[in-house]
């Protein structure tokens, strides 16, 4: 038995009821050829990378299904391309890795959705048990600004406006 799967997207401006009814159109046209339906995942309402006929997004569904033979794949997708309701489709065959991968992530071994653990560790390497405590703020010592008097200062910049001033002069 070989593993196949048909992705297609469904036009949005279609009612609820008429979207279940052209997915589950495809799964009897399926089963009707000798197909086992694996599984049947509705992604939903989904922004699209570009327009398509005019529309930004679309309702996707993906059908994963086993045949013999591939004679159900040209018949299914020739229905897909003469249907107005069909924006876009693409069948793939899956290999074992693929249909490995699929079982996984509906058993929830694998998910997308999974949170994931936090990676916050203190200084020695020990994970963080609760929310963090702030370590008290170090002391900051204030020191009193130098006060230098005024002869010490007044030999240094006469050196050097004078020679700015000197400059204007001439």
């Amino acid at each position: 038995m070989n593993h196949y799967e048909v992705t297609f997207i469904i036009d949005p401006v279609l009612s609820g009821d008429e979207i279940k009814s052209t997915a589950s159109t495809y799964e009897t046209l399926l089963k009707d050829q000798g197909c086992t339906i694996v599984h049947v995942n509705e992604l939903g309402l989904k922004q699209l990378a570009y327009p398509i006929n005019k529309k930004s997004s679309g309702v996707y569904y993906c059908m994963e299904f086993s045949a013999a033979n591939g004679a159900a794949i040209a018949k299914t997708e020739l229905s897909l391309r003469r249907d107005e309701r069909i924006m876009r489709f693409l069948t793939i065959k899956l290999d074992k890795y693929g249909v490995k991968y699929n079982e996984d992530r509906r058993n929830g071994v694998i998910s997308a959705y999974k949170k994931k653990e936090s990676k916050k560790k203190t200084f020695d390497g020990a994970p963080v048990a609760g929310p963090a405590v702030a370590a008290p703020a170090p002391e900051v010592v204030k020191e009193e600004p130098k006060v230098v008097p005024v002869e010490v200062i007044a030999p240094v910049v006469a050196e050097v406006v004078a020679p700015v001033v000197s400059s204007e002069e001439e």
